[in-house]
């Protein structure tokens, strides 16, 4: 976890290697998740790869209760399997249906979840500037309440939210349309094939909304005191709009998407390193 988004914010502090693409073309590998994390360990030792993990740990803890909290109050009937045998607006309406449903419980337990979420992000970005700013939850929060008020424990949430919002609208309906329309009942497979869709569609849409995922997180450290969160590593954004045409610029929108093989772009490559 914190490879990974030290790899979005775009600290690289090792040089990147040449290889060869699959045409055999040379380009430039940004060092892959076990490189990477072995720097962390030399730095930090074994309890650096745990950095924020608390503050994480509790925030997927409120995230799993609040979603349990709210099925219970707003139960969803009717939670049938759909499938082309169905009429085609019935079908349609259920997913419709429950889509709505499971919307709504990400939102809520997005919005619980997000504070915990904030802070354990920024416990992890301290290892790019060596800060003890954020050493505990509680301390944490009484820092944020004082220096930025209520807004600060939300700091990312909209792109979060929307990020949520288009994955789970798009995955839920270009599965039933496949399921629908392109997996016949005639064929003696039809049923694996429909309970594996959704779950090839989730990969798929993730990576299309893996961009509103790196803004949220960019926000949530940006112009808070960290050096990661300062020029020159990042300006100090306006909002998550200026934040999303900054990177488009850069072409870094999908920056920290691979843990492996992580090509080395050109403006990328000059980033300031310790």
């Amino acid at each position: 976890l914190l490879t990974k988004f030290l790899s979005q914010v775009g600290h690289e502090p090792l040089p990147p290697t040449i290889g060869r693409n699959v045409l055999g073309r040379k380009v430039l590998y940004l060092p892959g998740f076990f490189t990477y994390a072995r720097h962390i360990v030399e730095v930090d030792g074994k309890r650096g790869l745990f950095r924020g993990l608390t503050p994480r740990l509790i925030s997927s803890t409120l995230s799993t209760i609040t979603r349990g909290s709210v099925k219970k109050a707003f139960p969803l009937e009717d939670m049938e399997h759909v499938s082309n045998k169905d009429d085609v607006k019935t079908s349609l309406r259920k997913v419709v249906k429950e889509t709505s449903h499971e919307m709504m419980m990400q939102c809520v337990s997005r919005v619980v979840s997000h504070p915990l979420h904030v802070i354990s992000m920024r416990c992890m970005v301290q290892f790019v500037g060596r800060e003890v700013k954020y050493s505990g939850v509680f301390s944490a929060i009484g820092r944020i309440f004082k220096e930025e008020g209520i807004l600060g424990f939300f700091v990312g949430l909209v792109p979060h939210i929307l990020g949520d919002v288009i994955f789970l609208w798009c995955c839920n309906l270009l599965a039933h349309f496949i399921n629908t329309y392109a997996v016949d009942d005639n064929f003696s497979q039809a049923s694996v094939i429909r309970s594996y869709t959704k779950f090839v569609m989730g990969i798929a849409v993730s990576m299309l909304t893996y961009p509103f995922l790196l803004v949220g997180d960019l926000m949530a450290v940006n112009n808070c005191g960290l050096r990661a969160g300062l020029p020159p590593y990042a300006p100090a954004f306006a909002s998550w709009i200026h934040c999303w045409r900054y990177l488009s610029a850069q072409g870094q929108l999908f920056r920290g998407s691979s843990l492996l093989f992580r090509r080395a772009p050109v403006p990328a490559a000059s980033f300031p390193i310790d």
